[in-house]
């Protein structure tokens, strides 16, 4: 006689074969899930939703990447590139339309020249001049007449540079003329000069000097010779990240950002 199957045999046979199925569809399903929490992991929680760039001073340099990591560390939604150089070029950079988020400039002046493309400036720090020298100050500069001795070779920035034009106030002021071997264009460079013992002296910021102090001496400049230089900090107009733009340039007047600044020798503004 054929076997003819139980009921509680089909249906023990009809689960077996469920169960078989449901297996490898398990499986995918599992998988699937892997690659859904780790693309969700890569492009999602673990990547920045907004990407900064800020153009900013060549005197910023040190203290905006040290800055900038701090300010990463608490919004990792955010990530920041600087592009550093002399505020006249920023601004040329600015007018010419290169795609950009926010600006900080080492004086008023550069920044009021692309007033139609920012927001309103904040000034979030002020620095002073110093005479840079090579370390030890070998040829004993101590004081800005000293740098209208022609046996030195001084350097300074290039006028169209706050750096150069703070450089010119002050020397006018003091009816100083100075024939600099070169006219740098920007403040980092003029450091870089007196750093390679290219040039004897030059005048930077006296956070600049700071930053170079293993091979650079900053012989200091009474206030009453001196100039104070203002940074002021700006979103453009023009930027794709509005509200992370405008949240780190308020972010540089808080107090944890005042701090680094003021680390680095930069003055409260």
């Amino acid at each position: 006689m054929p076997f003819t199957p139980t009921l509680t045999g089909r249906r023990a046979a009809a689960a077996a074969l469920t169960a078989a199925l449901l297996v490898p569809l398990a499986a995918c399903s599992s998988d699937d899930a892997k690659e859904d929490a780790a693309g969700s992991t890569a492009s999602g929680t673990a990547a920045p939703r907004a990407n900064l760039t800020v153009l900013a001073a060549a005197s910023l340099t040190d203290v905006f990447r040290t800055a900038g990591a701090a300010y990463e560390k608490t919004h990792p939604d955010t990530k920041i590139t600087f592009s550093f150089a002399g505020s006249q070029e920023l601004v040329a950079q600015v007018a010419q339309g290169s795609p950009a988020d926010a600006l900080v400039t080492a004086d008023t002046k550069s920044m009021d020249k692309v007033k139609a493309d920012t927001g309103t400036p904040t000034v979030i720090a002020r620095n002073r001049l110093v005479i840079a020298t090579g370390e030890g100050n070998p040829h004993k500069v101590d004081k800005l007449k000293d740098l209208a001795d022609t046996r030195l070779k001084v350097v300074l920035a290039a006028p169209e540079v706050p750096a150069g034009k703070y450089s010119r106030k002050i020397l006018d002021a003091q009816k100083i003329t100075v024939k600099p071997v070169s006219q740098e264009p920007n403040v980092r460079a003029v450091l870089s000069k007196v750093e390679l013992g290219e040039a004897d002296a030059g005048l930077v910021y006296r956070t600049d000097a700071e930053s170079a102090k293993d091979k650079v001496d900053g012989v200091e400049i009474p206030d009453a010779q001196n100039a104070i230089a203002q940074y002021p900090a700006a979103t453009l107009k023009e930027s794709k990240n509005a509200e992370a733009a405008a949240a780190f340039v308020a972010w540089l007047s808080s107090p944890e950002a005042q701090k680094i600044l003021q680390d680095a020798g930069f003055q409260h503004p």
